[in-house]
């Protein structure tokens, strides 16, 4: 759909700034907001109880995705900008990630990560206008571009507010500006939230038909028997149950060695970072340069049919698993992950093994299995890991079990690529949007908009 345009004009205030609409001001932030009004103090009662956010808790689209409650003791000694209903907050650090979000009705105790820069409103703007023109495209690419720094780029929120805001001095064209935004990412969000659902169902039937075929074969009327496991039920009658230490080859840990936050992207020495197998997906792009000094300490190389999994993390992320499908010369572990090497071996396929380690069966074990006593960080040990009893078909079935499930989850997986890309096209429509309505580029200040339904 597209929208009438402004038709007249006013020169930029200084070189630049952008024209503005006849009636719009060009102005450096800093004369339209106030930002990081209020702290809590260092004396803040150890009890008591924040609501607080982390740069990694925000994102564009979904805004603030996660809130974490805890007393002040125990928050991170960044947790202490305090916000209000009407802020928006703007990550100056790692600004690349693009996390900002404009503040709806926060609960009052609800404190940000002094990574935020917190903007306030001043009582000529309106702070859903003020909100959604933060989050334009034009206003997102000045503060990249002022950001300094090539691995962890930041921006000193001085020079922050310092940034060209352009907006309607009318407020009510403000408000109907922020009226129109909100009815139609209203109607984006809505259309983004179907596909999401529809990405969780494809990851789900995935996992089904992962979890199916490595516990019950891929012939339906094959006779069945008890594998004597309760989470397994009936196997195959031909499958054995053994446990994984007599199936896997041995499991080797890497080593903990000084590197670069930057990645190898000449080839040089890098080492995994525990990330690279989120999504029981191997990721070789997630890794760290190894500095100079430490090259003589690498171990365990990444090689062609391996298995790499995560013995520490998350509950939720402990035990995920990548199959590792060629060789690379320059690439090692960290302590922190294992790799299993299945090239020559005899006694699985290693496709199989994959599949059978992200199955739902397997991978509910090795949270329940991972101990510690910190929630946010467990350790899986080898023995445990080992000792899970499965049900094991002969390994040329093993092999046919993994064609078969290769090309089944390649279908699923051009779904959800369809998925994603429709997901992006919307996200990319949405600051599209945004951007036009608060930067002059269209005018909405005729366009009808409905009133929701008594």
């Amino acid at each position: 759909m597209s929208y009438p345009v402004y038709q007249k004009f006013c020169p930029p205030r200084w070189l630049g700034a952008q024209a503005a609409p006849e009636g719009w001001d060009t102005r450096r932030l800093k004369f339209a907001v106030t930002c990081n009004d209020e702290a809590l103090p260092e004396t803040t009662d150890p009890d008591y109880e924040i609501a607080y956010v982390d740069i990694s808790s925000v994102n564009l689209v979904d805004g603030i995705t996660a809130i974490e409650t805890l007393p002040f003791e125990k928050a991170p000694s960044r947790a202490r900008r305090i916000v209000r209903g009407g802020d928006t907050i703007i990550s100056t650090v790692r600004t690349y990630l693009k996390a900002i979000a404009a503040i709806k009705e926060p609960p009052p105790n609800m404190i940000v990560s002094t990574g935020f820069a917190v903007v306030r409103p001043l009582e000529f703007i309106d702070s859903r206008f003020l909100g959604y023109a933060l989050q334009g495209r034009g206003f997102i690419d000045a503060v990249v571009a002022n950001s300094t720094g090539v691995s962890y780029p930041a921006i000193n929120p001085t020079a922050l507010v310092c940034l060209p805001f352009c907006y309607p001095k009318d407020n009510k064209e403000q408000q109907k500006i922020a009226d129109f935004l909100d009815w139609k990412t209203g109607q984006i969000d809505a259309l983004i939230a179907r596909e999401k659902q529809l990405l969780e169902k494809l990851k789900e039937q995935r996992i089904a038909v992962i979890t199916q075929a490595v516990t019950k074969g891929l012939k339906s009327a094959a006779p069945m028997r008890d594998s004597g496991i309760s989470w397994l039920g009936h196997v195959p009658k031909h499958w054995e149950v053994k446990r994984l230490k007599f199936i896997f080859p041995r499991l080797y840990s890497g080593v903990s060695v000084n590197s670069d936050n930057s990645p190898s992207l000449d080839g040089s020495t890098a080492i995994l970072k525990t990330s690279c197998v989120y999504g029981n997906r191997f990721k070789p792009e997630e890794n760290k340069r190894v500095v100079e000094t430490e090259l003589d300490r690498v171990a365990c190389r990444v090689t062609k049919d391996s298995l790499i999994i995560s013995r520490m993390n998350t509950p939720e992320l402990v035990g995920n698993c990548g199959y590792v499908d060629r060789d690379y010369e320059n690439l090692f572990l960290p302590d922190r992950l294992w790799i299993a090497h299945f090239q020559d071996h005899v006694d699985a396929n290693g496709k199989f093994a994959w599949y059978l380690v992200i199955s739902h069966a397997l991978s509910s074990l090795t949270g329940i299995l991972a101990t510690g006593t910190s929630d946010s960080m467990k350790n899986l040990t080898q023995e445990a890991f080992l000792d899970i009893r499965v049900g094991v078909p002969p390994v040329p079935e093993q092999a046919d079990i993994a064609a078969f499930l290769d090309a089944e989850t390649e279908k699923l997986d051009a779904l959800e690529n369809k998925v994603l890309f429709a997901v992006g096209k919307l996200n990319e429509y949405r600051t599209a949007l945004i951007t036009g309505a608060t930067n002059g580029q269209i005018d909405v200040r005729n366009v009808k908009i409905p009133q929701p339904a008594a």
